[in-house]
């Protein structure tokens, strides 16, 4: 049996009501008498005890031993918690006929993916707890695993659901056009045949929680290295049965994210549950070994793809499967359907492009989730989309800009509807084409390869054109059912000195979300950014929003603060107008203070006005509505999301006797709309090109035919390191969307969404006098060696 907790362990006894002053004495409540150093509610560290198998049944759970360990004060099984916590269910409504079975914070019965958490240790300190999981006896019948995308689609394949009848999620088809009549009539097809390897975010700070519930007010905080403070705060309240009201949850500057800390984890349930049932706060930190068991991964597709062409060089259709590997379950509640669903909506999206048909087939295995992570499917639809262009080119004998230019969507076009339903409000390919030729020299360039070639040098240069979403509407998420805002808000309020406080709902990861936000309001309101303090982060003291994700921080929270801020700027000029006698057009704001709009006459400072309002609004006149606190919200209400677009441009060199690829020189031109800091948009695109060419070159979650991860650790799993990272040159574009007044859209995904397409395009011309290419990222050099026949 578990161990009782002592009096003083207990949460909701008289101990831990207030917190007592060291070495105070105090009175004990009920005993009449005075003790020293009242020992508090101590919290407790959870570790877990986790499935060796990639698919295995449970028979039994000995933890007996464990229970007896020193410092341990719980543990705890998937049928204790399953009592309190409503299993989820990762589909959503517009996801015609997709499954995914229900899925509890530890395994009860079955185990599906290698790294499944089964028992949870409740202990004194993190160490104990770890001691103590290293006792627990865990029976396992092992079953037949199915790994490979092949595998899974088999006649007869092992089910890892057997209650879904087969290992398909999710399948949809797109069609438009007359798509079997263009490539019949096609003068030229082109096609691709693409692996994308399954990898994983790495980020420097891992996943971390912190659950305390308080029993007698049943009330929940959870300290969570979230992106989506409000997502949680519903999910904890209705799948523990909690009033919202009473579920607080924290998430400050939590660090890397990239979208992985936007879904649901196993730990983050079981954590809060531990908190319910132990009444004490729980702390779990996943390290390095358990990021890369169960943090979500991605970008696990076979995409097979042709392209027809007319005799001038015009793409005359295109057909597409994508078939896309999601681990275990869908991830809950933004679904691991999303990425697969972008690439069949995006593949093609800069042509025109009539003729279009595109299947996607989502597909259950023995892995870890896959789901969001930063591109979400962009960086997969462009590389294919790219490859297909360049081979396009290749066949005509066309040069890649000039294909790309004949074909692109053009500025008359607008407002354009691609064949696959979505809508661009404007874009400015052609001009992103020409800065790009300008910025790299391109015919430089190629002089310089065709030299170096004769020289036994193999240089490859490759673009890639690539269109974003941004700026995220109702459709992308609260169509489907899921509690997830696509709206953002923001209150705003002068302090009694003079300073602006502003708590809004978009979150901060290290991107510059809150510089950004502060950056509005000094400049609307007329006041020095460093008097502006920025609270985010917290469902107690900030309104309610979708926060921050899929590139939505300054197109949508930064137009919410926009209107905020006008708002109170008015408030405060006709607060200033009655207090002066001015008319309040007359007057204006500027470095804090309140001056005459024509002459620059400095009447009084923000702090004054301030002073007045707070302390002496006796003076002011009666009808005056004196209100220096403003509230507002802000949703898209136009376009679906707000495209926007860029191209990239590689230059790299291939040692054909080891393989090696060294990165040379990388070009990005971008129109993210309205650019507000241009340091921070340069900065997300550097750091989103190093993502996208980790993804090229590096990135791969390697799993043997048993579910194994063979290189889940800093040691075997390569990431791009400084030295290998090329000169990133940047330019812009600026297009802003007519559907806000900001006129910004999103950055955040430009970098990487294309990075990737750029280097397959650049290392594929580079083998082309060999008459090679390579379809397979990461490009690593066995697998470029393999394409020159060197190695088997």
């Amino acid at each position: 049996m578990n161990k009782p907790l002592s009096r003083v362990d207990r949460p909701n006894s008289y101990i831990g009501k207030s917190l007592p002053r060291p070495n105070a004495k105090r009175l004990l409540a009920g005993r009449g008498r005075f003790v020293d150093d009242i020992q508090l509610p101590r919290m407790l560290h959870a570790a877990f005890a986790r499935s060796p198998y990639a698919h295995a049944r449970i028979v039994s759970i000995d933890v007996s031993a464990a229970r007896a360990a020193p410092g341990v004060r719980r543990v705890v099984v998937g049928s204790d918690i399953a009592k309190l916590c409503m299993p989820w269910t990762g589909t959503l409504r517009h996801f015609k006929d997709m499954k995914s079975p229900p899925q509890s914070p530890l395994a009860i019965d079955t185990v599906v993916w290698a790294g499944q958490p089964v028992v949870a240790v409740l202990a004194d300190s993190r160490a104990q707890a770890e001691d103590a999981v290293e006792l627990i006896a865990i029976n396992y019948e092992e079953r037949d695993v199915v790994v490979g995308i092949d595998a899974a689609l088999a006649p007869g394949a092992t089910l890892v659901h057997d209650a879904l009848g087969d290992n398909l999620a999710f399948q949809t088809t797109i069609e438009n056009g007359a798509v079997a009549t263009a490539f019949n009539d096609a003068a030229a097809v082109v096609e691709v045949d693409l692996r994308f390897g399954r990898h994983t975010p790495v980020t420097l700070e891992p996943r971390t929680l912190i659950a305390d519930f308080e029993p007698g007010e049943r009330a929940l905080t959870v300290h969570h290295s979230t992106q989506t403070p409000y997502q949680f705060q519903d999910i904890y309240a209705r799948h523990f049965g909690l009033d919202e009201s009473r579920v607080r949850v924290i998430a400050p500057d939590i660090g890397g994210s990239f979208g992985m800390k936007l879904h649901v984890y196993p730990e983050d349930m079981a954590v809060v549950a531990l908190s319910i049932i132990a009444e004490r706060p729980v702390k779990y930190v996943a390290d390095r070994g358990e990021s890369f068991l169960n943090d979500i991964h991605l970008r696990d597709h076979r995409v097979r793809a042709k392209l027809a062409l007319t005799q001038d060089g015009r793409f005359a259709g295109m057909r597409v499967q994508d078939d896309t590997a999601i681990g275990a379950f869908s991830a809950y509640p933004r679904t691991s359907a999303v990425e697969g669903n972008q690439v069949v909506r995006l593949m093609g999206a800069p042509y025109q492009l009539t003729n279009y048909r595109a299947d996607l087939r989502v597909i259950f295995q023995n892995l870890p989730q896959t789901s969001q992570y930063r591109g979400v499917g962009h960086p997969i639809a462009c590389a294919a989309t790219e490859r297909l262009v360049d081979l396009a080119a290749k066949k005509l004998g066309l040069d890649p800009f000039e294909i790309r230019r004949r074909n692109y969507v053009t500025d008359e076009m607008y407002p354009h509807t691609t064949a696959t339903g979505y809508r661009f409000e404007r874009l400015s390919l052609d001009q992103c084409l020409s800065k790009l030729h300008a910025l790299m020299d391109y015919p430089a360039l190629r002089a310089e390869q065709a030299q170096l070639r004769e020289q036994g040098i193999h240089r490859g240069i490759g673009i890639a054109t690539y269109v974003e979403i941004t700026n995220p509407s109702p459709a992308f998420y609260g169509v489907g059912g899921a509690h997830i805002s696509a709206q953002d808000g923001c209150v705003l309020k002068v302090t009694p000195s003079g300073d602006v406080q502003c708590a809004i709902s978009v979150t901060e990861q290290g991107q510059g979300t809150e510089t950004i936000i502060g950056q509005i309001v000094a400049d609307q309101l007329g006041v020095d950014r460093e008097r502006v303090r920025v609270l985010t982060g917290d469902t107690e003291t900030t309104p309610h929003g979708g926060a921050t994700w899929a590139c939505r921080g300054a197109g949508i929270g930064g137009e919410t603060a926009l209107q905020a801020t006008r708002k109170l700027r008015s408030n405060i000029l006709e607060i200033a107008g009655a207090i002066l006698q001015s008319r309040p057009d007359t007057l204006e704001l500027a470095d804090g203070k309140l001056i005459e709009r024509e002459t620059g006459t400095v009447r009084m400072n923000l702090g004054e006005l301030a002073a007045l309002v707070y302390f002496r609004s006796d003076t002011l006149p009666p009808d005056l509505k004196a209100d220096l606190t403003v509230a507002q919200h802000f949703a898209p209400k136009g376009f679906p999301f707000a495209f926007t677009n860029g191209i990239h441009g590689s230059l790299v060199e291939v040692d054909v006797e080891t393989g090696f690829i060294k990165l040379l020189k990388h070009w990005v031109v971008e129109d993210c709309g309205r650019i507000i800091n241009p340091m921070l948009v340069d900065e997300q695109i550097r750091g989103g090109v190093v993502q996208g060419l980790g993804a090229a070159l590096f990135e791969e979650c390697l799993y043997n035919d048993a579910g194994q991860l063979m290189n889940g650790s800093m040691a075997d799993y390569l990431v791009p390191m400084a030295g290998e990272i090329p000169d990133i040159v940047i330019a812009h574009v600026e297009t802003p969307t007519l559907d806000t007044e900001l006129g910004a859209k999103g950055c955040g995904e430009a970098g990487t969404s294309a990075a990737s397409g750029a280097v397959l395009n650049a290392v594929n011309d580079a083998l082309g006098p060999l008459q090679v290419q390579i379809s397979q990222i990461p490009m690593t050099p066995q697998r470029i060696l393999r394409a020159l026949g060197t190695v088997q």
